[in-house]
Parts: structure tokens; sequence; C-alpha cells
């Protein structure tokens, strides 16, 4: 007979050797250990897939969110416009006498609007052209040092520590 096959009788298997026995408690029959184990494992699979379901929902929940968020990001912003456009309307209809007056009260409104949101006019005045911040629109001979911004054609604006527009400007060259 070959070491690896089995002999070919076959050991009883006693009824009783089927049950489970513990030394401390009566016997369990195996098949009320298996009901447990598969209880166990529908209850897992259950709160797993519960789980998974939940966090699809949550994926799905915070997508929407962010989506909105980006949407309406600009909503304060855009109410603060709507009040200098409320004054423009204002200056509109007041007498021509008293409109520079109203402009100029629009034009501070529409500074501080800006500076609440963190968008500042540059600082141009006695600066060096810098093609970071500057673009040049005209090179203009002038007394001045080579380089230097003479004239503001358009402002520029930064918001925080970004360049929003670059300010267009007339730089001085040297006179030939």
């Amino acid at each position: 007979m070959d070491k690896h096959t089995e002999p070919a009788e076959v050991k009883n298997v006693d009824a009783s050797k089927a049950e489970t026995q513990n030394p401390d408690e009566n016997p369990v029959p195996e098949t009320t250990v298996v009901d447990e184990l598969t209880k166990k494992y529908d209850e897992l699979n259950d709160k797993h897939l519960r789980l998974a379901a939940e966090f699809e929902n949550y994926k799905k929940r915070a997508k929407r969110d962010q989506e909105s968020a980006v949407r309406y990001a600009n909503e304060k912003f855009a109410l603060d416009i709507i009040d200098v456009l409320d004054n423009f309307e204002r200056a509109l209809k007041s007498d021509d006498e008293n409109l520079r007056d109203g402009l100029e009260q629009i034009h501070k409104l529409y500074l501080s609007i800006l500076s609440r949101n963190g968008i500042e006019p540059m600082k141009i005045t006695g600066t060096t052209f810098d093609p970071a911040f500057h673009e040049a629109v005209a090179c203009i001979p002038a007394d001045a040092p080579e380089g230097a911004i003479i004239d503001v054609a358009v402002p520029g604006y930064m918001i925080r520590d970004k360049v929003l527009r670059h300010a267009k400007v007339a730089v001085a060259k040297k006179k030939e």
C-alpha cells in the first residue's frame, strides 16, 4: 500500500462526536454553532454594506456641498456690488450739481468693498517698472531715471498677495 493513499476502511463517526463539547457546559450541537456563526456573518456583512452605503452618501453630499460653495462663493461680494449699483442709480436720478459728490462717495464705497474682500490697488507712485506687476504700454523719453514709471494708464490690483490685474504704465527712457 502506498503511504499517500488512505486505508479503504472508513472510521465510523459516532453521532455523539458530531457535537462540540465544552468541559464547562452541556454539549452544543454542531448545527447550532454553524447557525450562530452564519447569523454573526450576516450581521457583520449587513453592517459593512450599511457603512459602505453611508460612506457613498457622505461622498455625494460632500461633493454637492463643495459644488454649492464654489457656485455661491461670490454671493457676499455680489451683494456689496449691488449696493454700489444702487448708489449709481441714485446718483443718476439726482440733479447735476450734486452729481460729482455722489460719484466720489460711490468711488469710496467701491474701494472699501474691494478692500473688505482682499482686493487692493497697487501702490505705483515712485516705483520702477517690474514686469511681475506692471505692463508697459509706452516708453517716453524723460528726465527721470530709465525704467521709472512716469504715468499710470490703468491701475493694477492685487488680491491678497497675487496680482489680479497688471497696472498699465508708461515707462521713462533716456532722452536721445
